[in-house]
């Protein structure tokens, strides 16, 4: 799922951008909030992490801006402005939830993930929200991966990887995809990061089970899908 966060204090900008990367979202971050616009209208994330006090354009301009613009993803406003008028004028302004800063991330990433799941439209919530490809079940909001109802122990960028493999499933990914898609980073050909990655999600995904999902296909990336025995 991707986030994109709009904070213009850099020390703050990167804890969030490696939290939340951390806890399996891929992130984008902006430092003002003119850039973070340009992002937000651009780019389709599932939610954003936006600071009140911006220079180009504050976080009660950029919501207005990006609510009349088009179907926007939810807002979490996050700022030290923390009297009652300011949750009350953050809240009517547009954003969809309101924290305080200094702030606890659990609670930010609990928070993050509840706006998503309200967000989702009912009819196609549970469709949303739960991929599945033959015995394997992923649930991205409980953040659960089973194969044949046995659970499978993953980190959280093992979760992100195996995700977009699953949303992406009979499709072959590239490297340098994955690597800008799980890692925000570009590829680099001297790295075998990718590689580790693969082959430590194919022991939990493949290595007990009769009929392997993740494929390599040599020279172009990673496949997830179900094949012919």
């Amino acid at each position: 799922m991707k986030i994109l966060v709009v904070e213009d204090e850099p020390k703050l900008a990167e804890y969030l951008r490696k939290g939340l990367g951390g806890a399996g979202f891929i992130v984008d971050v902006a430092h003002n909030g003119i850039d973070g616009l340009h992002l937000a209208l651009a780019v389709e994330y599932d939610a954003v992490v936006l600071d009140r006090m911006l220079p180009g354009i504050d976080g009660l301009g950029f919501l207005a801006a990006l609510r009349s613009s088009k179907p926007s993803p939810p807002v979490l406003m996050l700022t030290a402005l923390g009297s009652v008028e300011d949750r009350v004028s953050g809240l009517q302004g547009g954003a969809d939830d309101y924290l305080v800063k200094p702030f606890a991330f659990s609670e930010l990433v609990a928070r993050v993930q509840a706006l998503m799941r309200r967000n989702q439209p009912l009819q196609a919530k549970a469709e949303a929200t739960v991929l599945r490809l033959a015995d394997l079940e992923v649930d991205l909001v409980r953040r659960k991966a089973t194969r044949s109802g046995r659970r499978l122990d993953l980190t959280a960028k093992e979760f992100t990887l195996l995700a977009l493999l699953l949303r992406r499933q009979g499709q072959v990914l590239s490297r340098a995809e994955i690597a800008e898609q799980v890692w925000d980073m570009n590829f680099d050909s001297d790295t075998n990061v990718i590689e580790v990655a693969v082959r430590r999600l194919r022991g939990k995904l493949d290595a007990s089970f009769e009929r392997p999902l993740l494929h390599t296909v040599r020279g172009m990336g990673y496949v997830l899908e179900e094949r012919a025995q």
